[in-house]
């Protein structure tokens, strides 16, 4: 038999100056029982008595004087077990003697991987938390980007209805008036940061000598070019005097776009500030060929050819006029959201509020001069530059751009 039972009032406490131990004192010569621990080097302590729901740390005590002047431990502090130093976190209740040593045993081995679950969990919920509150507030001239095209940018009881987009994003979009040599224009932009930073299309602000930006209240402020991107037809323009309070807009994730998403596009089509429509992607990685001419565009509005629209070409064919010699490709999102002059460089929308491209060239029928004046509008042919090539080119663009 290797392991003794304590039972109650077989080895009675003695006070502070009192063997716990009588019978061995009276009787010297009287043989050990050898299933019997053997007795303590020192006096045990008094038992403490704390008021209920107390933590009590267990440990070795040193300093104090006991009856044998070596180290003794302090009340409630019995010597820590010889194998191993982990301490035990215990709370003291009511009317609840002190546990055997063989439950404090276990105790002692259960207490680590508790404590280590708890803290994992902790650190987890830190984590998260850190995260959304870094987000929440990134500096002023760093854009609001999405690794996901789920952010919780519309409120969850609107969530997935073009109104409750509309609503959530309108403050971020833009309309954008630029003049030149050549002529003027009228486009869209989105707000990328609280600092003023607006991306637009180049051909809204190619060449332009004096831009203003009128946003979403109506207030309208000047605005200068950091840089233009002709190859993508992107460009990255900030107001001179930024007001307090602008909104930027959500940059989600173009790769996670599917055909049959609905969408929402939000620009100033004819000069008609915050229009909102609506459709579905229609095609994704379409190859669409744009003029890099920085005066197209502007001589398209001046003498009414094509209608006011920016000349693009695909799948071997011309629209909106002539993109004359020196274009450029890329890759767009295709919808038959309506878009009309003057979306160009607004915002194509998920249903959870994040920007997913930027508006660049759509086609009217009335441009085609076999078409009647009655068929003059959108027929449901726009296209988009992604968010993620706006999103990689956000350096070269703050740099001042690939055309510097």
């Amino acid at each position: 038999m290797t392991e003794s039972f304590r039972r109650s009032g077989e080895y009675p406490q003695g006070d502070h100056h009192g063997s716990a131990y009588p019978e061995q004192q009276s009787h010297p010569s009287s043989p050990v029982n050898p299933e019997w621990p053997p007795p303590p080097a020192y006096d045990p302590a008094a038992p403490v008595h704390v008021e209920p729901g107390t933590t009590v740390w267990p440990g070795s005590g040193h300093g104090g004087s006991g009856g044998h002047g070596g180290h003794t431990p302090y009340a409630g502090h019995p010597e820590p077990d010889p194998a191993g130093t982990t301490a035990v976190f215990a709370t003291v209740g009511a009317g609840h003697p002190e546990p055997p040593a063989n439950a404090t045993a276990r105790q002692r081995a259960k207490g680590p991987f508790a404590l280590l679950a708890a803290v994992a969990i902790v650190a987890a919920a830190i984590g998260g938390g850190t995260a959304y509150a870094f987000q929440e507030l990134t500096g002023n001239d760093t854009a609001a980007t999405s690794s996901t095209t789920s952010a919780n940018v519309v409120p969850t009881s609107q969530r997935g209805t073009v109104s409750g987009v509309a609503k959530a994003v309108s403050p971020s979009i833009v309309e954008i008036s630029a003049t030149s040599n050549a002529g003027s224009s009228t486009g869209s932009g989105v707000i990328i940061t609280t600092g003023g930073e607006i991306i637009t299309n180049n051909h809204v602000v190619s060449g332009a000598s004096a831009i203003k930006v009128q946003l979403n209240n109506g207030k309208s402020y000047a605005a200068s070019v950091v840089g233009t991107d002709s190859k993508k037809d992107l460009a990255l323009i900030k107001l001179d005097n930024a007001p307090s309070g602008l909104k930027p807009a959500t940059l989600g994730n173009s790769d996670g776009v599917q055909v049959g998403d609905q969408v929402v596009a939000i620009g100033s089509p004819e000069g008609l500030t915050g229009t909102v429509t609506s459709g579905i992607v229609s095609a994704l990685d379409r190859d669409v060929t744009v003029s890099t001419d920085e005066s197209q565009g502007q001589q398209q509005q001046q003498d009414g050819s094509g209608n006011g629209q920016w000349p693009f070409e695909f799948g071997g064919r011309q629209f909106n006029g002539d993109t004359g010699s020196s274009t450029t490709t890329y890759k767009a999102l295709q919808t038959d959201a309506s878009l009309n002059p003057g979306n160009s460089g607004g915002a194509l929308i998920d249903m959870n509020g994040n920007i997913v491209g930027i508006n660049s060239a759509m086609y009217s029928a009335a441009s085609d001069s076999s078409s009647s004046s009655s068929s003059a509008g959108s027929v449901g042919l726009g296209f988009a530059i992604p968010i993620n090539t706006v999103k990689s080119d956000l350096a070269t663009l703050r740099a001042g751009g690939s055309d510097s």
